[in-house]
């Protein structure tokens, strides 16, 4: 399979950027939140079970999971990791009767722009996830 990033079209690379950026930027927000204190941060999260070093060891966890995932080096690290973190805020959410559609929406907006930076991250569907230029351009490279 052809994982060229240049084979990704620019208007592609710059949504999925954004995206990545978006995404990581909430997560950074999130975090600062949590280092801060921020009131209505620490009630939510205190009915929950998180509070004092808790809430700073989540805040660590949420901090560093955006941060790796930021980097592009890093990014297929941070993508396990702030996947496995938003999972476990999406379980607390239900756990404790919350709506998880906030966690879920971040995680979604972070696959997606991680997908579209990076399509080969989907490369158990098979050829249906990847980009149809990817698709033509590794069959032309075969060809001669």
């Amino acid at each position: 399979m052809n994982t060229d990033h240049s084979l990704i079209s620019g208007t592609r690379r710059i949504a999925g950027r954004v995206l990545i950026s978006l995404g990581s930027i909430l997560l950074i927000g999130s975090a600062v939140a949590k280092f801060t204190h921020v009131p209505k941060v620490v009630t939510e999260l205190g009915a929950m079970g998180f509070n004092d070093d808790r809430l700073i060891a989540i805040g660590v966890l949420e901090m560093l999971s955006a941060l790796l995932f930021l980097f592009r080096s890093t990014r297929s690290l941070g993508l396990l990791l702030v996947s496995a973190y938003m999972g476990g805020a999406i379980a607390t959410h239900v756990g404790h009767g919350s709506s998880p559609i906030q966690p879920a929406f971040v995680l979604a907006l972070l696959w997606l722009g991680a997908y579209l930076c990076h399509p080969q991250i989907l490369w158990s569907f098979g050829s249906s996830f990847q980009p149809a230029q990817t698709m033509r351009s590794a069959v032309e490279v075969r060809g001669s």
